[in-house]
């Protein structure tokens, strides 16, 4: 079956938009609609488990089919279908080895010590009292150096759950800390992606962008400051009241040293080196097998009659190193990079997803629907806002919904007299940043995968990520800091 002649292609660098002429937005919407309302049975009356383990996985793969069904109907060939879902699979082969990296640098950090070390002086460092605004404002500096959320998380973001949790704080407080950080850090850092993306498709320039969304952000930042400083006074903590029976076993457990830290510092450097993430990582995971074998010899040998096999079983499979402290217990585990398959198979199933919807039209369709209605500037700002959250459910991938509203409400702003880096903020306050609220988007799937901790666990607590939208909106309907578009003469 040939492509409908009424499909078009709008390019914009990697990317690319598929408009179909045929598809209207009803058609559009019904493998949205059957897809939530299959998540939200699941989640609600099924308790995550309607068919077993991937029930979520599944569900995607059924929204797929059902788009297909929509596409073939409104004459869109399997082949068009199958072109797009390869493109987006191959457009996350990178964070798929990632997340491997990131399970095998879990495994080897454990039985080297590191992880240990760092919940050993973590906390004697980190008081409840101070623990959650601590921990967003650790994580936006290694953001803001790095330039990626992602990398945060790998590295003081387990660390700091794993302080938190042995001080007795809910892993969904601690979660939402450290995402609301590092995802400030990943909208202010220059060398961040999706920082560097936004004014591309809004037609403006990088540090204009940052700049503008100073006005934006730094409320949002200070107002998720404020709610983590009332949490920590609210909460009733558990671990601290016998804080040296947790020292004790730790230090009885491992050889601690600081000389461990050279190893997540040498990581850190590497990536604000500009060193690309899975050669960081890497290195990461080789220098901490290394430190594993000098620091750690008789954990290794502890676990496994071998030495190497121990340390194989802790990059690939599982690892779990008992204590005399239930509580450690439960944090000295990793699932190597077999703990990171189930994250992985949900991302491919959202890009098989996002890849029919977009093969069919539906994305384009979807977001010309909400362009129409924008008659007012508020309206356009709302329809730029709900689009970037769409997309990010819709396509389950933040590139896409920041280059589709980008590249489809750029000449509306124009049109309206608005500068393009109202744009460009607005992109980044609602795509970059609720990309993480959502499970089975890319960076929902990597951060609940990484930080051991399910989205809906700290969604309510990811502060900063839920409260952008909502500032971008404020501002825009009391005219704040709405810049006018300059005609050069």
């Amino acid at each position: 079956m040939q492509d409908s002649e009424n499909l078009s292609e709008i390019k914009t660098g990697n990317q690319h938009i598929i408009q179909n002429k045929e598809l209207n937005i009803f058609e559009a919407l019904i493998p949205v609609v059957l897809l939530m309302c299959m998540l939200a049975y699941n989640i609600f009356f099924a308790d995550g488990e309607l068919l077993g383990e991937y029930s979520n996985q599944f569900i995607l793969l059924a929204g797929g089919f059902f788009a297909a069904i929509v596409g073939f109907l409104n004459k869109v060939s399997l082949e068009r279908m199958f072109k797009e879902i390869s493109e987006n699979i191959k457009s996350v082969l990178v964070p798929i080895m990632i997340l491997f990296l990131v399970g095998a640098l879990a495994g080897t950090w454990l039985v080297s010590g590191i992880i240990p070390a760092m919940v050993y002086y973590g906390l004697q460092v980190l008081s409840p009292a101070i623990f959650l605004p601590a921990s967003v404002i650790i994580s936006s500096v290694i953001s803001i150096a790095t330039g990626s959320s992602w990398t945060t998380s790998a590295t003081v973001g387990i660390a700091l759950v794993g302080i938190g949790t042995a001080l007795g704080i809910p892993t969904g407080m601690i979660a939402g800390a450290v995402i609301s950080g590092a995802y400030f850090g990943d909208k202010m850092s220059p060398l961040s992606d999706t920082t560097n993306l936004a004014p591309a498709m809004a037609g403006t320039d990088l540090f204009t962008h940052i700049g503008y969304m100073t006005y934006t952000t730094v409320p949002s930042y200070i107002i998720t400051l404020i709610v983590f400083s009332i949490l920590s006074f609210t909460i009733d903590t558990t671990g601290s009241t016998d804080l040296s029976g947790l020292l004790h076993s730790i230090n009885s457990t491992f050889n601690i040293s600081l000389y461990l830290f050279i190893v997540p510092l040498a990581v850190i450097i590497l990536i604000i080196a500009k060193t690309r993430p899975l050669v960081a990582l890497g290195i990461g995971v080789v220098l901490a097998a290394i430190f594993a074998f000098i620091f750690q010899p008789e954990i290794l040998s502890s676990l496994s009659d071998s030495k190497g096999r121990s340390l194989f079983n802790a990059i690939f499979i599982d690892t779990e190193i008992s204590t005399d402290n239930e509580k450690l217990n439960e944090l000295f585990s990793s699932g190597g990079m077999k703990g990171m398959l189930w994250t992985i198979f949900l991302i491919c199933c959202a890009m098989v997803f996002g890849g029919v919807m977009d093969a069919i039209g539906a994305l384009a369709r979807i977001t010309n629907a909400l362009l129409k209605i924008a008659t007012s500037v508020f309206g356009l700002f709302a329809s730029t806002v709900v689009s970037c959250i769409g997309l990010n459910a819709i396509a389950s991938d933040q590139y896409l919904a920041i280059v589709i509203p980008g590249k489809m409400f750029k000449k509306a702003y124009e049109d309206r007299g608005l500068a393009p880096e109202n744009l460009s903020r607005t992109l980044e306050d609602s795509g970059t940043v609720t990309s993480v609220l959502i499970p089975w988007n890319t960076c929902g799937a990597y951060q609940s995968g990484v930080l051991g901790v399910g989205v809906h666990e700290y969604f309510f607590y990811a502060v900063f990520n839920w409260l952008s939208p909502i500032m971008t909106l404020t501002f825009a309907a009391f005219q704040i800091k709405i810049r006018q578009l300059v005609i050069k003469k």
